[in-house]
């Protein structure tokens, strides 16, 4: 409303300032002869002839020149002044006979000032444009510092505010004033903040229950898992054959790693999966072969003769990623498993074939997606976090892993960063 109201008296000055400058201009001219004015010139000259004085004409406004009958200037008003004829007729000037009892004595000439008019009309136009000019400048002044504390400080506000709210601080409200006219509009923004900060508070708390219920499942599944093993160990004691004493001890193996990655499973963010604890060091690489052998619970892996070498890894880890390769192939692929093993260019390479169906060539980017399971893996269960931990986990060994079909089934390489 104050915009309007600014506006309207703007616009106001404006129509003013020209009709003014139209009236100016519509003024006419009085360009009559003052005859009593002159008639009293006359009048006064006869009356004082030929003894012309000036302070006999100190009544007289007018500028006037007498002169003789043979047109020789006798009296002048002041000097400069037209004294011939033909100038005063091109000025407009008024010529009077001078006569005294019947008898021409000389010739008057008044002036008539009409520059003197001219002058005038255009000062007072000028001062009016000038005073009309100046009220709109100090009009436009005041809108627009009036524009600045509305408008642009508003708005700078809300800038402010909108970065505070892109780097994640809900804790700061929106300053509003009685007067700002976006009232609504940063109202708004407000509310926004609040039920920002409030789904933020919301996420926390349903954040916390998750890892409440991470803590209570590990802390059950611990118990029986600890059962398992002591009976394991029981067995052991009492194991009569070496075929009976190695499958117990893959049990037991199996045991201990679940007992480990309890902390890990239902890890649902890459957030929490930084949690995920890795100690790299320099081991032989005859581990990765016994590796191979505790997670060959089927015993349809054939894992040829590793190179002699050091490699970096992190040994209870790296025994989670290949349990998980090979849990895959047997789970899907339902084929033979075969371990192959090179040295290339700095690194361990190890390539695990299957002979299955492989997977869809459009899937193959995204196998190591969390969460995501392809379309051979339904009806089988799994929550898609496998290969997701499995690669990070090869990362933070410094390693890699890749995946591909073959013609006659599909590979996973994993590859060790050799010791230097």
């Amino acid at each position: 409303m104050k915009s309007k109201g600014l506006l309207v008296i703007a616009a106001a000055i404006c129509a003013a300032g020209l009709l003014f400058f139209i009236l100016i201009n519509r003024i006419a001219i009085n360009t009559d002869v003052d005859v009593v004015a002159v008639n009293e010139i006359v009048k006064t000259v006869e009356s004082h002839w030929p003894d012309l004085a000036p302070e006999d004409y100190q009544a007289v406004t007018l500028p006037f020149v007498v002169l003789d009958n043979n047109g020789a200037p006798i009296y002048e008003t002041s000097t400069g002044l037209f004294t011939t004829f033909n100038n005063a007729v091109k000025h407009n000037g008024t010529i009077m006979d001078i006569t005294k009892d019947g008898q021409q004595l000389g010739k008057i000439i008044v002036l008539n000032d009409y520059k003197q008019t001219f002058h005038d009309i255009k000062h007072r136009l000028a001062l009016s444009v000038i005073i009309a000019f100046a009220l709109l400048a100090l009009l436009c002044g005041g809108y627009a510092i009036w524009l600045n504390r509305t408008v642009f400080k508003p708005f700078m506000r809300l800038q402010s505010f909108a970065s505070q709210i892109a780097t994640g601080n809900l804790d700061v409200p929106l300053p509003m004033s009685r007067h700002n006219p976006f009232g609504a509009f940063t109202e708004s923004f407000d509310l926004m903040r609040e039920q920002l900060a409030a789904a933020r508070q919301s996420e926390y708390e349903a954040n916390r229950s998750k890892k409440e219920l991470v803590a209570s499942l590990s802390h059950d599944i611990k118990t029986p898992v600890a059962s398992i093993k002591a009976v394991v160990e029981l067995m052991l004691v009492s194991a009569q054959d070496e075929k009976t004493t190695r499958q117990l001890g893959n049990i037991y193996a199996k045991a201990e790693q679940i007992h480990l990655l309890i902390t890990d499973m239902f890890h649902a963010t890459l957030e929490e999966m930084t949690q995920l604890h890795v100690t790299v060091s320099e081991q032989s690489s005859s581990i990765v072969q016994e590796m191979f052998a505790k997670a060959d619970y089927d015993e349809r892996v054939h894992c040829e003769p590793l190179p002699p070498c050091l490699v970096l890894m992190d040994t209870s880890r790296l025994q989670q990623v290949i349990d998980n390769v090979i849990s895959n192939a047997y789970k899907y692929a339902k084929t033979d498993v075969t371990v192959r093993s090179c040295i290339r260019n700095d690194h361990l390479e190890l390539s695990i074939l299957d002979y299955g169906n492989g997977v869809d060539p459009d899937e193959l980017p995204l196998l190591f997606n969390k969460f995501y399971r392809g379309a051979n893996a339904e009806g089988l269960s799994g929550s898609g976090l496998g290969l997701f931990i499995s690669n990070y986990l090869m990362q933070n060994m410094q390693g890699e892993a890749e995946c591909f079909n073959r013609s006659d089934g599909f590979t996973v390489i994993l590859r060790l960063k050799l010791a230097s």
